[in-house]
């Protein structure tokens, strides 16, 4: 099996080749923007690809012609995307639009990354089949590259929505909420925390083992991916630094509103996993074996 990956420089891009590219049925092909900045390079090709040019789509999906397209890339800065709404089409949206012509040239099967934010977090946990109803830009972007993956005219497509993902990615340019609350609370400064968002954090080696399945498999459709775990972002933090054996003292509570960031954000999320449970046998681990896993990860690079 030939696969493709996009974004591989990023946190999920970078588990994914951790897993596959030791795998001798595996032919990986890791693509990203500028160099190579995953650990340890070797048992895969890499390619350098901008997903926003056309013309670098079609050659580099052309040459390598994968049976596989996992599609990581994306902005994914809520806020950003917010001030900046032409670049976040640009990179969520047109990208994908290039990615899916070119994977259905080839009769590749395409999986493609999406998010928790297409949803209005009024009734949350949500089913893959509850209708969306995006907040912000990002959201509204990501729900429009599904349609784009949708109707597409491809042969076999799947979309993996997930929830605010954590790990470890050596040379990732993008921190993640744990290693965020975990270097503030050892800095024993006053944080300010919401306690209006529920979420479930996903582990980022359960996300790649979930897109990983869904790629062996052959599976279609719509797919929820997340850790099991639902809880308020303030509980999230508390849990890292009881975790981590962290004074948690210099949590400040505070609402969603008196942050006043550009984007709104859907209260409370949540996905009911089991489709992806059944269907391809996803088994997401709880929030501390992943934190477990994390500073064993955390250890091994100092």
């Amino acid at each position: 099996m030939k696969i493709l990956v996009t974004g591989s420089n990023g946190l999920l891009g970078q588990k994914l080749v951790a897993s596959l590219r030791d795998d001798a049925e595996i032919n990986l092909i890791a693509t990203s923007r500028g160099g190579d900045r995953t650990p340890r390079p070797g048992g895969y090709r890499y390619v350098e690809l901008d997903c926003t040019k056309s013309e670098e789509v079609d050659r580099v999906i052309g040459e390598m012609q994968p049976g596989v397209v996992i599609h990581t890339a994306a902005m994914t800065n809520v806020d950003a995307c917010e001030l900046d709404p032409e670049n976040c089409r640009l990179q969520n949206v047109t990208a994908v639009e290039h990615l899916v012509r070119a994977a259905k040239r080839i009769g590749a099967h395409f999986i493609h990354l999406s998010t928790d934010f297409v949803f209005d977090g009024a009734n949350g946990p949500y089913k893959e089949d509850d209708p969306p109803r995006p907040l912000s830009i990002y959201g509204k972007s990501k729900l429009d590259s599904e349609t784009v993956v949708s109707n597409g005219g491809l042969e076999k497509w799947a979309v993996v929505r997930t929830i605010i993902v954590f790990g470890v990615a050596p040379g990732s340019s993008r921190s993640n909420v744990v290693l965020w609350a975990k270097g503030a609370l050892e800095k024993h400064e006053p944080i300010r925390v919401v306690n209006d968002q529920w979420r479930m954090p996903t582990l980022a080696e359960d996300l790649a083992d979930g897109c990983i399945r869904i790629a062996r498999q052959g599976a279609t459709g719509i797919y929820h991916i997340s850790g099991a775990d639902l809880m308020s972002i303030v509980e999230l933090v508390r849990r890292v630094g009881a975790f981590f054996h962290l004074d948690t003292g210099s949590i400040r509570e505070v609402t969603s509103a008196s942050l006043a960031q550009p984007a709104m954000r859907p209260p409370r999320t949540g996905f009911i996993l089991e489709k992806a449970m059944q269907e391809i046998g996803y088994a997401p681990r709880t929030f501390e074996a992943g934190l477990a896993l994390l500073r064993e990860q955390l250890s091994a690079t100092k």
